[in-house]
């Protein structure tokens, strides 16, 4: 797989709003997702269970190249 990258919204935004991320959990997503579908804007989902966080997916959305992570987060409602 490429090198992951994040974008400066992931790095300044979303890690600060969410202290409990860890980067290593989103390359872990992106590189055996359980699950992905392309999102709007030319962007893609990716989804696994994550055992530290309780056994809740984590959602990582990417931009188009699929290695730059531009979002994550624990998502609720998602079921295989």
């Amino acid at each position: 797989m490429s090198t992951i990258r994040y974008t400066a919204y992931f790095e300044q935004n979303v890690l600060r709003k969410r202290p409990y991320l860890r980067k290593m959990w989103c390359e872990y997503v992106l590189e055996k997702p359980d699950y992905s579908e392309p999102q709007e804007l030319n962007r893609h989902r990716f989804w696994r269970q994550i055992p530290e966080l309780d056994g809740r997916y984590l959602r990582v959305v990417t931009l188009e190249d699929k290695v730059t992570v531009h979002n994550a987060f624990p998502d609720r409602g998602f079921k295989l």
